[in-house]
């Protein structure tokens, strides 16, 4: 039987068989391999995270610039103002402090604001 390799982050390589490995696989492509056991690099980590926000919320501004033209067609300063404010929360969604606080996976996936963001991919 062949054998599997897995790789991580930096190139690093090892039999499958005899590695210890994260049970969660969300942030593979934050794995860091030191001997026979792989972690999560966090720094890494909250990278794949903020990318994971960025690529979620791209069509929720898009979403919300079609809210604003209605808005502003209709002269609705209220609305105009909560499509502001959501807009710009959604932009600063990346830099919430939770993702930067976070110390490990679970903590870091618990920072996802279903709330802006909808459901977490992580859950």
């Amino acid at each position: 039987m062949p054998e599997t390799y897995i790789l991580d982050k930096d190139g690093n390589q090892a039999n499958a068989a005899e590695v210890t490995m994260p049970s969660d696989r969300h942030f593979r492509g934050a794995w860091s391999l030191s001997g026979t056991v792989i972690s999560e690099d966090m720094a890494k980590a909250k990278e794949i995270f903020r990318d994971k926000i960025r690529e979620v919320r791209k069509p929720l501004l898009d979403e919300e610039d079609v809210v604003y033209m209605k808005a502003m067609e209709v002269n609705d300063a209220t609305a105009k103002a909560a499509s502001v404010a959501k807009k710009i929360s959604l932009r600063d969604a990346p830099a919430a402090s939770a993702i930067d606080s976070a110390g490990d996976v679970a903590s870091l996936k618990t920072a996802w604001d279903a709330d802006l963001l909808g459901t977490s991919p992580y859950a």
